[in-house]
């Protein structure tokens, strides 16, 4: 108020910049609200959720996290799990495999090839509904590879000799120390081939296929998406595109159905580290059972 006590109106500026700040007031409380409820930023309606496995599978945590976050989303109706994988460890492609059959129970999955899904690749692909793969994807390596150095000629040369101290004797087993013995060669076969019959368990379960059908081709060889069709280890040809309208009709979304995708991040010291992990563990293939192929 003025000295006369009569109130002067807001001026122009004051109105101005009071509207600015309550319409970001408004961006910033939706945007909130949106993020608290799960809303990605295609908007609302149903979608498909994409799932990518990508390069040695060395860890399934991230993977699984993944395709349960598809499962709880409401304005998620079916998932593609795009595979461009040679395999990887026994265990983590299991954990996998495990988690898209739950997934099944609430959700249509549907697998999607790319340039190689051989071994856990292939094997994480049978859990889903419908496999897809181009004509010239590389498939199958259906079996379990596992091999370690023997050094003792080497240890010899250089004046190298190794005191081991066990409680069984075959506690050291795939050391490189020591002469394979025929009780290590019968003892790694044996788990080999137990993981080997998980392998061949699973495609049968999998693809409606008997067992008895599945060891022909089970011996590590690869096909092309071609052969695999022929041969009844996946179900369609086509590309990835292909795979997510498919996901669309099993999921009745209508039209062509939007995706969501994992969300991007930036690289942090976490991610440096578990890089270093990933090449690391990587190595380990040579020396722990793998469902992997590996073209030499």
């Amino acid at each position: 108020m003025d000295q006369a006590g009569i109130k002067r109106p807001i001026s122009n500026q004051r109105w101005l910049w009071w509207g600015l700040g309550s319409f970001f007031t408004l961006v910033i409380a939706f945007k909130m609200g949106a993020s608290s409820v799960g809303f990605s930023k295609e908007g609302s309606g149903k979608k498909v959720g994409i799932v990518y496995i990508t390069g040695p599978i060395i860890s399934a945590e991230a993977i699984v996290k993944q395709l349960e976050k598809y499962r709880k989303r409401t304005d998620v109706s079916a998932i593609v799990v795009r595979i461009d994988s040679p395999g990887g460890l026994v265990a983590p492609t299991q954990e996998i495999y495990e988690k898209v059959k739950r997934v099944r129970e609430d959700k249509p999955v549907v697998s999607s090839m790319g340039t190689v899904a051989a071994s856990g690749g292939y094997y994480i692909a049978v859990a889903g509904d419908t496999i897809m793969a181009n004509k010239g994807t590389i498939v199958g390596s259906i079996g379990v590879i596992m091999n370690y150095p023997v050094m003792t000629e080497l240890l010899d040369k250089v004046g190298i000799e190794f005191e081991t101290v066990k409680s069984g004797k075959l506690k050291d087993v795939g050391s490189y120390s020591r002469e394979v013995t025929p009780a290590d060669r019968t003892h790694l076969n044996d788990m080999v081939m137990d993981m080997y019959d998980q392998f061949v368990a699973a495609v049968s379960d999998g693809r409606s296929m008997q067992k008895d059908d599945i060891i022909p081709l089970a011996d590590g060889r690869v096909y092309t998406g071609l052969q695999s069709k022929t041969l009844g280890l996946i179900d369609l040809i086509g590309t990835f595109d292909d795979a997510i309208d498919i996901a669309g009709v099993m999921g009745h979304i209508s039209g062509k159905p939007k995706t969501i995708h994992p969300q991007k991040k930036r690289p942090s010291l976490l991610d440096w580290l578990s890089g270093n992990l990933g090449q690391t563990v990587s190595s380990w293939f040579d020396e722990l059972p793998a469902y992997r192929w590996r073209m030499e």
